[in-house]
């Protein structure tokens, strides 16, 4: 079929087979105007997650991050490949338990602060061994 001609969409996707790849013809030989102001999709795994294979989601259970925005049964999107700093918010392991708490290092102290009145800061030392960062919270997400 030489000769005919296809339109295309401006937007190309970054999947492997997009929707938008896929060609159709133009039977009046006029492609539409809203066709050259057509915009993909959002795509939540471009928009969220920086490094794929290092990244998780877990499922956020009690209070102590509300003031940070973080709810009980808000899914939390983690990525182990971020360097824990302080101020950021992390998935820590202490002493067998997993915990959500915003990182506070200093010179030979690290804090692990909840973001709640109910809890109190849980010091700990720079030295301890039962002490595992496993990622930094890069989003939370909220259902109304």
């Amino acid at each position: 079929m030489e000769g005919e001609f296809f339109n295309e969409t401006s937007n190309r996707g970054t999947k492997k087979f997009p929707q938008q790849d896929v060609k159709t013809a133009d039977a009046t030989g006029i492609g539409a105007a809203a066709d050259d102001y057509m915009e993909g999709g959002i795509d939540l795994n471009e928009q969220l997650i920086r490094n794929k294979p290092a990244t998780f989601f877990l499922r956020m259970r009690g209070d102590a991050m509300t003031g940070a925005g973080i709810f009980d049964g808000d899914t939390i999107i983690v990525d182990r490949s971020l360097k824990a700093e302080s101020g950021k918010i992390v998935v820590a392991s202490l002493n067998g338990e997993m915990l959500i708490r915003r990182l506070e290092k200093t010179f030979n102290k690290v804090r692990l602060i909840s973001e709640s009145r109910k809890n109190a800061p849980i010091e700990v030392d720079a030295s301890c061994d039962s002490l595992g960062i496993w990622g930094v919270v890069t989003y939370s997400i909220h259902a109304i």
